[in-house]
Formats: structure tokens, C-alpha cells, sequence
């Protein structure tokens, strides 16, 4: 079993500095609730971390399949909770691709395997 430690450091206000290997990211809040707006809030990041991990396998799975692709874009969209603690309920992927003579069904089969095999940040979601 895998361990991933982040120290997430107070800057002020509402905004917090974390180093990922050494990749500095910034988190605030939203003005309305006491940041500046110095970085994107916590939970739109979980759909990016979500879209970023599915892209990264379907990426790769596509390479391997050999599919020539021009372009690729994840629309990820989430819907909050009304009540606190304010939670994702349901969140819907939209994939898209540009390019070719695009193979459907490997592209279907790349998707799939990313959000039933591999993509570690949907297995979480999915609990």
C-alpha cells in the first residue's frame, strides 16, 4: 500500500500553499467568503484531479492502441449538495475528441478501462 504525505501551509486569510513535488499550487477561497482569490477553491481542483487522471490513462491506453488523435478535451461537470457539508452527488465526464477516422470503440474501451480499472481519483469518488 502506497502513502502520499502534502504539507499544506497558511499564507493568510483563507489561502493555503502546498508543495507537489515541487510544483507550488495555491488554494483560496472565494472573496464573498473571506479569500483574495489568490488560487482556485478545494473542491472545483477534485474535478480537475478527476479529469486530469482520466486523460492521463486515456491517454496512454490510446498511445498503446495506436489511435492518432489531434485534439482531446474532458468536460467534467459536478453537482453540490445544497446543505453542509456541501458534496459532490453526482459528477458527469463528457469526452471529447478531434481528429481522423477515430476508432469508436477503441475510444469507448480506452474510457472505460480508465474509469473501471485505472484512474485511482474515480475509484475514490465512486466509494
Amino acid at each position: 500500500m502506497g502513502e502520499k504525505t502534502i504539507v499544506s501551509t497558511w499564507l493568510g486569510g483563507m489561502a493555503f500553499s502546498t508543495d507537489l513535488d515541487g510544483h507550488q499550487v495555491i488554494i483560496d477561497a472565494a472573496p464573498q467568503f473571506g479569500g483574495t482569490d489568490r488560487g482556485p477553491q478545494p473542491k472545483p481542483l477534485m474535478l480537475v484531479s478527476l479529469a486530469g487522471c482520466t486523460g492521463i490513462d486515456v491517454v496512454s491506453i490510446l498511445n498503446k492502441m495506436r489511435v492518432d488523435f489531434q485534439e482531446f478535451r474532458i468536460i467534467v461537470q459536478g453537482h453540490l449538495t445544497d446543505e453542509h457539508p456541501k458534496q459532490f452527488i453526482k459528477i458527469h465526464l463528457i469526452y471529447e475528441f478531434k481528429g481522423k477516422n477515430l476508432p469508436l470503440e477503441k475510444i469507448r474501451k480506452a474510457v472505460e478501462l480508465s474509469q473501471n480499472r485505472y484512474c485511482g481519483v474515480s475509484a475514490t469518488y465512486k466509494k
